[in-house]
């Protein structure tokens, strides 16, 4: 399961969507989003998952890697739609009533919508990541903060922070799968017992993580300081951020085909 989280990674590329501006990606993924949950009905979100998929398909990310990288979060999908299920009023008989339980034909609608919804937000999101590498990102998200250094808000620090964590998200994944394969080389039964007995056998793993992790922070901030780190002052960049003719096209692009989103709901009546 652990090898199956691809939260973080980057996988490089030449297509358009790796080309793109990367404060552009940033603000169409933050645009994509909010038009994502104005989205009310099952035409806007089948369009929403179509507008998605040809992303996908124009970065020539294999569609194994998505399922794989979405696998991780089945759980909380599935929970999710089972609350709706069952605490989703309805009008009419119910389909099915037991006990306290009753599920009616618009909970059915409403769990199927708020599942794929939540399916379409992550593997929104983590196109970002697999077309963006973090030293590129870290720029973008400088840039698109930099108003906020008028205030005194350390920009350049917020931003590399950020970037840090999602870069050694993959990293303590690694490390944690590591850990539970020593942990259990060591006859530790970490995958069978009652709930008490995993989540005490998830001590012996979480000590030496956060040990690991500590010791990797101390080593990156030694690294840094030996390389003369000051932060983002006087600092200047290997690659400046311009829009070009190919941002302009995807932002007319992208802003039509949200249009025709946020349309679909004066087009059809809601899952409500």
């Amino acid at each position: 399961m652990l090898k199956d989280i691809t939260i973080g990674q980057h996988f490089p590329g030449n297509s358009p969507v790796h080309r793109c501006d990367p404060r552009l990606k940033i603000l169409l993924v933050i645009a994509y989003i909010v038009i994502l949950f104005t989205v009310t009905n099952f035409l806007g979100l089948a369009l929403s998952i179509l507008l998605l998929a040809g992303l996908y398909l124009m970065a020539r990310i294999p569609l194994k890697l998505i399922l794989k990288s979405l696998k991780p979060i089945m759980p909380i999908v599935v929970f999710t739609a089972v609350l709706n299920l069952f605490f989703m009023g309805g009008e009419g008989e119910p389909l099915v009533s037991f006990w306290v339980f009753r599920i009616y034909k618009e909970g059915v609608a409403y769990a199927i919508f708020m599942a794929v919804r939540i399916v379409a937000l992550i593997a929104g999101t983590s196109l970002l990541t697999y077309t963006t590498s973090p030293i590129v990102l870290t720029d973008a998200i400088e840039r698109l903060l930099r108003p906020f250094a008028k205030l005194h808000m350390p920009v350049h620090e917020l931003a590399m922070m950020m970037t840090i964590a999602l870069r050694f998200i993959p990293t303590l994944i690694e490390e944690t799968d590591k850990i539970m394969n020593a942990q259990k080389a060591r006859g530790a039964m970490l995958d069978s017992g009652s709930l008490s007995d995993r989540v005490k056998a998830m001590v012996p793993i979480l000590i030496p993580l956060f040990i690991s992790a500590f010791r990797r922070a101390d080593e990156l901030a030694m690294a840094m300081e030996c390389r003369c780190y000051r932060g983002g002052e006087g600092r200047t960049r290997l690659k400046v951020l311009r829009f070009g003719a190919l941002d302009w096209q995807a932002l007319v692009l992208c802003t039509l085909a949200f249009a025709a989103l946020w349309a679909t709901r004066f087009l059809m009546p809601g899952v409500l």
